[in-house]
């Protein structure tokens, strides 16, 4: 239960603090297209590790509490971040993801392309979007992490 936490949330951290920056400090890649790419490819990593990983700590979580409380306790509120975890990151993984993907192919270069270009626009806002939803993901996740210890303590 613990390490498909730990996965989920540090893999987030470690996207948003360690690899995107790397990826797009000027001189480290080419071109930011092709750091786009790198972090894209990682992200859709991160997504899959995060839905494995919180279909893990469902099912460890309910039945950790049934083994040891006798009930599962569903609308505990450690499970439904979870869940909201996964609806956001599947919704990132299959909603915004893909049409981002197909917005970068459609760029021969990204920062080539005028900022008011509706392609550029609409790539911009779904860039946004998918910051949105990890940082709320990352929130979430640490929320739970609060939330665990808190029952371990007890």
């Amino acid at each position: 239960m613990l390490l498909s936490l730990v996965v989920w949330v540090g893999g987030v951290m470690f996207l948003a603090f360690v690899e995107a920056p790397t990826a797009f400090r000027p001189g480290l890649l080419p071109s930011r297209h092709l750091a786009g790419a790198v972090v894209g490819g990682s992200l859709n990593i991160l997504h899959w590790m995060g839905i494995a990983s919180g279909i893990v700590f469902l099912i460890s979580s309910l039945a950790y509490n049934q083994i040891s409380r006798g009930t599962m306790q569903p609308f505990a509120l450690r499970h439904v971040l979870i869940v909201l975890m996964l609806v956001l990151t599947a919704y990132s993984q299959f909603g915004i993801t893909p049409r981002m993907v197909a917005l970068r192919a459609s760029f021969v270069e990204i920062d080539k392309i005028p900022l008011d270009d509706p392609g550029r626009v609409k790539f911009d806002r779904l860039h946004n979007w998918s910051e949105k939803l990890e940082g709320c993901v990352l929130l979430m996740g640490l929320a739970v992490v609060y939330a665990v210890a808190r029952q371990f303590s007890d």
